[in-house]
């Protein structure tokens, strides 16, 4: 998207989501996990749409008595990408994440995680450390207790990263209501939004009663998917590089 002034733009950040899988989110207390599920689910989807690149990981999905895919919800956003798989609750560490993640070329991380306090956490940190501008979501994220994840934003932000929302998130990337990446977002928008999507409702059923012109376009409005992933074969890099 062009003449974005906001911080974190289409073309400068790329999307990590870290372990979101259904063990680990059995000990998630901190958010109702069906609220995070559906924040998550949208983060990723509209990161694909606009093309924005995705590295996804997770631990311990492989290799152990019982299986513990990728949530569902993220698999069918991206479903000809694997996860990378680690055995270390450090992904930061794993080289295939780093890897991954180096291979775009951009410096701004928009992370989320399961749990906040552990996986997240040491990730977010260590990005820092090695020069990284990080933006953590916290409600695509949650902790085992309410105060263990107020705790790991707090130590999080004192470190430097920024704390964000999901929709917030979106904003950012689009923030010119009138472009074909914002209005390539509606539909993501009115499946995951809340109460976004109340409002977004309301509005098309005024412009389809015809009691309300629609908002002009700055450009024509694309198909939900505007540029073409570059889904690389087992490995968790998403998007354009």
């Amino acid at each position: 998207m062009t003449n974005n002034p906001n911080e974190l733009t289409i073309e400068n950040s790329v999307l990590v989501l870290i372990d979101h899988q259904p063990w680990v989110a059995f000990a998630v207390h901190s958010i109702d996990p069906s609220l995070m599920i559906n924040n998550v689910a949208g983060l990723a989807r509209a990161a694909r749409d606009l093309g924005v690149p995705t590295v996804l990981t997770t631990v311990g999905a492989q290799g152990s008595i019982l299986a513990d895919p990728i949530f569902k919800e993220i698999s069918e956003v991206f479903p000809d990408v694997t996860p990378i798989d680690r055995t270390s609750t450090h992904a930061w560490s794993h080289a295939e994440v780093r890897a991954a993640i180096d291979a775009t070329g951009r410096k701004k991380l928009i992370m989320a995680g399961l749990v906040t306090e552990v996986c997240l956490a040491q990730s977010v940190l260590a990005a820092l450390k090695d020069g990284f501008d990080v933006y953590f979501v916290s409600d695509c994220s949650g902790g085992i207790t309410k105060e263990a994840h107020e705790d790991a934003k707090l130590r999080m932000t004192q470190a430097g990263a920024t704390p964000m929302s999901w929709l917030s998130v979106l904003s950012e990337w689009t923030p010119d209501y009138t472009s074909a990446e914002r209005q390539a977002l509606t539909d993501v928008m009115r499946q995951r939004g809340g109460t976004a999507a109340v409002m977004a409702d309301y509005v098309l059923a005024q412009v389809t009663a015809g009691l309300v012109l629609p908002p002009p376009t700055s450009a024509p409005v694309q198909p939900a998917r505007l540029t073409p992933t570059n889904r690389q074969a087992k490995t968790a890099a998403a998007g354009t590089a």
